[in-house]
């Protein structure tokens, strides 16, 4: 990544959003579902013209056709932001299909996670911020808290989180540019022309989701031989959630706390970001990480309203 680093326009009452699915297939029903939260935030959702095809059984039409609509909705100036519907797999389909100029000739907040790892970094790479946060199907469920904090950073509100603490985090104070996501998607682009590390110091968050121990191990391993650790200043392991425990490890983040043995960066365990529970994180963006034995506080340095979540207190729930 090269140059300023491109923060999005916030949204205003009225924008034109656009629904797109550049990896799996989601029903109508979930997409119009969706359109209509969105519409009651006081935006103008527009569907894609692909984005609930099929193709194979699987993905949201041919590779070709989802990587039309998002480059329509980069494109399109009249589109402020572009939900993704859903993961799964695909979004690597895309990256050789859309000019990596566009992004940043074009700024937007590109919203999702999972699969769509792999174009958040991307766009991160060229020094433009993204949003990991709940998709499409996730919003038209009523997926909370998370889908009102996704609204309210779209308005202008940023949060600064505070979770409990961890047995398996380590204290200290780290700064950089948050970068990271579905471990599995962003081992995949890893050393690839599309994995463009920001020149600053970075703090690296990975989630996992339907892998066993065995295979996180390895996909952390590779990471680890792939990715410029010296600029990791700080690590955020989100949730791992219907894993496999194939290896004698009483937790994923035991196994992972393994691999960082020489490094003396503070890390927190247990955030709650993944797929059950997607707090949105705002990916490229410079941030703050403080970790304590009693608690975790991780803000984004950013222009907005800041707005405090106590996590534990406000949303216990995501914290089992």
């Amino acid at each position: 990544m090269k140059g300023k680093i491109i923060q999005p326009p916030y949204l205003k009452e009225g924008d034109k959003v656009a629904l797109i699915s550049p990896a799996y297939w989601v029903p109508e029903g979930a997409i119009l579902q969706a359109a209509e939260v969105i519409r009651s935030w006081g935006l103008q959702p527009v569907i894609g013209p692909h984005t609930t095809s099929l193709n194979v059984d699987a993905y949201a039409g041919t590779a070709d056709e989802r990587a039309a609509d998002l480059q329509w909705a980069l494109e399109d100036d009249s589109i402020k932001a572009i939900f993704c519907s859903r993961g799964g797999y695909g979004s690597i389909h895309l990256l050789d299909r859309i000019p990596l100029e566009d992004y940043r000739q074009h700024p937007k907040w590109l919203i999702g996670h999972g699969d769509i790892t792999t174009l958040l970094y991307t766009i991160a790479g060229t020094g433009l911020m993204g949003i990991h946060g709940p998709m499409a199907f996730q919003i038209a469920g009523g997926q909370e808290p998370a889908t009102t904090m996704l609204r309210n950073i779209l308005f202008g509100t940023i949060p600064q989180y505070k979770i409990a603490g961890n047995a398996y985090n380590r204290c200290g104070h780290a700064e950089g540019i948050l970068v990271g996501g579905n471990l599995s998607s962003y081992v995949t682009i890893t050393g690839t022309k599309y994995h463009r590390l920001p020149s600053q110091d970075i703090i690296l968050f990975v989630e996992e989701v339907e892998e066993s121990l065995h295979a996180i191990d390895r996909l952390f391993y590779t990471l680890r031989l792939q990715l410029d650790f010296e600029r990791v200043k700080g690590i955020i392991f989100g949730t791992f959630s219907s894993i496999k425990f194939d290896l004698q490890f009483g937790s994923v983040e035991q196994m992972l706390i393994a691999h960082l043995h020489d490094m003396e960066i503070p890390i927190c365990c247990g955030f709650p970001v993944g797929s059950n529970s997607c707090l949105p994180l705002i990916e490229g963006a410079p941030c703050s990480l403080d970790v304590t034995p009693e608690k975790a506080l991780l803000s984004f340095n950013i222009g907005g309203t800041e707005r405090h979540y106590d996590i534990e207190k406000e949303h216990p729930q995501l914290m089992r």
